[in-house]
C-alpha cells in the first residue's frame, strides 16, 4: 500500500503541476512581463511535452529497470518546476513547462503497470484505484490550495512548494517503492502491432471521445456556470466534482476486476444524462450542483476502468499502449479547449452541453460493440507481459 500510494503521489504532482498556472494566470503574467493570453501558453506547453514525448520515451526506457524510470521523472518534476519558480524569462518558462510535460509524459505510461506489477493479477484493477487515487485529489484539493496559496504570497511559491513534495516523494519512493526489470527485448512488440491489437483501438477511441466531452465543460466550467448565476462560486462547483471523484476511486476498486465492462457503459451514460440536464436547466443552481455531483462519479472512476481496459487487450504492449493513452488523454485536453472555445466563441455556453452529448454518445457505441474485444463481458481476461530479470 505504502508503495501505491508513492505511485498515488507522482500522479498528484502530474496533475499539480499541470493545472497549477490556470488559477494562476494574472500573477505569472505579471511576473514574466507578458499578457495574461501568452502567459497561458505556460499551460499548453506542459500539454505538448506530455503528447510528444509519451511514446518516444517509454519505448527508449523499456529494458530500463522500473524504479529508475519513476526517479528520472521524479527528478524531471524537481528540476523544471524549480526552474519555473526562480525563471524571470518567459523563453526559459516555457521551456522548462515543456520539459515538465516530457516528465509527466514518461510519468503516466509508467504507474499503471508498475502498479500492476506490485499485486496478483485478481488484485490489478484495485491497485490501479489505489494508484490512481492522486488525480481525485489533486483536482478537488491541490489545484486551489496551490491557487489559494500563490494568490497569497505568490505565484513563485506554489512551483516550490510543487518542488519540496517532490524531494519527499524522491526519498518515499527510495525507502518503499519496490525495483522491477524492464521488458525482455525478444518480447517487445513494435508500435505499429501494439496499436493494431486487436480491442485497443477501441478503447482509445472511448479514451479519446469521453475525455473530449469531459474537458469541454471542464475548461469552460466558469462561463457555463455563470448562466446559473454561479460565477463567484467555480471553485465551489469543482470542489463538489472532485470530492464525489475522489469517492468513485474506491467503487471503482471494487468493480474494475468484475465489472468493468458494465462500470464504463453506466459512467459514459451517467455522464451523458448530466450534460442532457445541463442543456435543458442550464439556468438552475440545484441543476449545476448536482449535475457536478454525479458527473464526479462518473469521471472518477476513468482513469481506472481505461488503463485497466487498455492493458489487459495490449498484453505485452501494456507499456506502450498506455503511453497512447497519455498521447489520448492529453489530446483531449488540448481539444476540449480548442472544441469548446469555438463553441463558445460562436454559440455561447448553452452549445456545450449538445456538443458533449454527441461525444458521449460516440463513446457509449464503441464501447456497446467492442463486447469481444476492448471492453469484454465478464471477469478480467488477464494476460501477464513476460519482463527481464
Amino acid at each position: 500500500m505504502s508503495a501505491l500510494l508513492a505511485l498515488a503521489m507522482t500522479g498528484f504532482l502530474c496533475i499539480v503541476t499541470e493545472t497549477l498556472p490556470a488559477g494562476l494566470l494574472p500573477q505569472i503574467a505579471k511576473g514574466l512581463a507578458v499578457s495574461t493570453s501568452l502567459a497561458g501558453q505556460v499551460v499548453t506547453a506542459y500539454a505538448l511535452g506530455s503528447i510528444v514525448a509519451a511514446i518516444p520515451l517509454t519505448v527508449a526506457t523499456q529494458r530500463w529497470r522500473r524504479r529508475n524510470v519513476l526517479l528520472l521523472t521524479v527528478f524531471g518534476f524537481l528540476a523544471f518546476n524549480s526552474i519555473t519558480a526562480i525563471s524571470s524569462s518567459f523563453p526559459l518558462t516555457l521551456v522548462a513547462r515543456f520539459l515538465a510535460g516530457m516528465a509527466a509524459g514518461l510519468g503516466w505510461s509508467l504507474l499503471a503497470g508498475y502498479a500492476r506489477r506490485m499485486v496478483p493479477a485478481v488484485q490489478q484493477g484495485k491497485a490501479l484505484a489505489v494508484a490512481m487515487v492522486g488525480t481525485p485529489i489533486a483536482l478537488s484539493l491541490g489545484v486551489p490550495l496551490g491557487t489559494w496559496l500563490g494568490a497569497r504570497i505568490g505565484w513563485r511559491s506554489a512551483f516550490v512548494a510543487a518542488s519540496s513534495l517532490t524531494l519527499v516523494l524522491i526519498g518515499w519512493v527510495l525507502a518503499k517503492v519496490p525495483d522491477y526489470p524492464g521488458q525482455a527485448s525478444e518480447r517487445r512488440i513494435p508500435l505499429r502491432r501494439v496499436f493494431t491489437t486487436p480491442g485497443v483501438r477501441p478503447v482509445l477511441g472511448v479514451v479519446v471521445a469521453w475525455m473530449l466531452a469531459h474537458n469541454i465543460l471542464y475548461t469552460y466550467i466558469a462561463p457555463f456556470a455563470a448562466q446559473a448565476g454561479l460565477a463567484g462560486q467555480v471553485d465551489t462547483v469543482l470542489f463538489t466534482f472532485g470530492l464525489t471523484s475522489l469517492a468513485a476511486i474506491g467503487v471503482a476498486g471494487r468493480l474494475v476486476d468484475r465489472h468493468l465492462r458494465p462500470s464504463v457503459l453506466a459512467s459514459l451514460g451517467g455522464f451523458a444524462l448530466v450534460a442532457l440536464a445541463f442543456a435543458w436547466a442550464a439556468h438552475s443552481p440545484v441543476v449545476i450542483y448536482a449535475g457536478a455531483a454525479v458527473w464526479g462519479l462518473t469521471f472518477g472512476g476513468a482513469a481506472t476502468f481505461l488503463q485497466t481496459a487498455l492493458a489487459d487487450n495490449a498484453g505485452d504492449g501494456a507499456d506502450v499502449a498506455l503511453s497512447m493513452n497519455v498521447m489520448a488523454w492529453n489530446g483531449a485536453i488540448a481539444g476540449g479547449g480548442l472544441v469548446g472555445g469555438a463553441a463558445l466563441q460562436a454559440f455561447g455556453p448553452a452549445s456545450l452541453p449538445p456538443l458533449m452529448v454527441a461525444l458521449l454518445a460516440v463513446a457509449f457505441a464503441i464501447a456497446w460493440l467492442a463486447r469481444a474485444r476492448g471492453f469484454r463481458a465478464g471477469t478480467r481476461h488477464v494476460h501477464e507481459p513476460v519482463y527481464d530479470h
